[in-house]
C-alpha cells in the first residue's frame, strides 16, 4: 500500500498529508527548476535511484502533483 493510500487515518489527518506531500512535490519541481537542462539528476523509484534529465524529473513530479491533488478532490467531494 502506497503512503499515500492509507485508510487508517482520519479524514482530517489524511487531507493533512496530502497537502504536505503535494507541497513537496511542488518543492521538489521549483529546486528543479531551478537545475541547468545538462544537469544530470536522480529520480527514486522505490528503492532505487535512477539518474534522468531536468525535464523527464520535473514532468514525474508534476505528475505526482497531479494525482496527489486529485485524491484531495475526490476526499473532500
Amino acid at each position: 500500500m502506497s503512503a499515500t493510500g492509507s485508510c487508517s487515518l482520519p479524514e482530517s489527518e489524511s487531507h493533512r498529508h496530502l497537502v504536505k506531500e503535494v507541497r513537496s512535490h511542488e518543492v521538489a519541481i521549483a529546486e528543479l527548476s531551478n537545475l541547468p537542462d545538462s544537469r544530470a539528476v536522480y529520480r527514486r523509484n522505490g528503492n532505487l535511484f535512477f539518474r534522468t534529465t531536468v525535464q523527464k524529473a520535473t514532468t514525474s513530479e508534476q505528475k505526482q502533483v497531479d494525482m496527489v491533488k486529485s485524491k484531495l478532490q475526490k476526499l473532500s467531494s
